[in-house]
């Protein structure tokens, strides 16, 4: 329990990193305005939240085939150390490109004619080509692999990185389930705000969870 708790601290904020993400929070909402907003929505959802820990997952399996989940591997504080620098260099590089303008590409602004079908499919490619999204599932992964948590206390970690990594997108969706077309001005503002404040975010989440890694590994050795 002790080790999954400390596995946790870990996980959380690679998770925050993408929920905060725009590319996370603006399809979950552009969805919401599809003539069939609950059934796309609730579709979108489960696959955002299918395609995080399946390739979560995948690393996590992968690492069990070549040594199982029960040992901490001798180079598990040097993945650590590589993770950490690699994040504390990412946080800077938010941090100082934060105030860069950008476009919606024409992929987003075509979210707004979705199904349920195509935007089942369209959240699980997501988690595969938003670059952010895929690193920090690949982060999870290995941290979950090599944090000696056993094959129930893995799955477990799974099971939550990819409940918080997806509840900015869960959240929304399943309010809207609910409230229907009250939460459309709530989540126009919303998306305005995400646009405007997510990089900084993000910087200083990356910047702290950089920090961190980069202890716990050299603590480690």
């Amino acid at each position: 329990m002790s080790n999954l708790a400390g596995n946790l601290a870990e996980l959380i904020p690679l998770a925050l990193v993408i929920a905060l993400s725009p590319l996370s929070i603006i399809p979950g909402v552009l969805i919401l305005t599809t003539p069939r907003a609950r059934a796309t929505g609730l579709a979108y959802l489960a696959g955002w939240v299918l395609g995080i820990a399946l390739v979560t997952a995948a690393f996590v399996v992968a690492y069990e085939l070549t040594g199982g989940l029960d040992k901490r591997p001798a180079w598990a504080p040097y993945v650590r150390i590589v993770a950490g620098v690699a994040l504390i260099g990412f946080g800077f590089y938010r941090w100082f490109s934060r105030n860069r303008s950008s476009h919606s590409p024409k992929w987003l602004t075509s979210m707004t004619s979705a199904g349920p079908a195509r935007a089942f499919l369209t959240a699980i490619v997501l988690t595969l080509a938003n670059v952010k999204v895929f690193l920090m599932c690949v982060a999870a992964g290995l941290a979950i692999a090599t944090a000696a948590l056993g094959t129930v206390g893995a799955w477990t970690a799974v099971a939550i990185f990819a409940a918080f990594a997806a509840s900015s997108v869960a959240i929304p969706v399943l309010a809207y389930v609910i409230a229907g077309e009250r939460l459309d001005g709530p989540l126009d503002r919303l998306k305005v705000w995400m646009e405007a404040n997510h990089a900084a975010m993000v910087a200083g989440i990356l910047l702290v969870l950089g920090v961190a890694l980069l202890y716990k590994g050299i603590h480690s050795l």
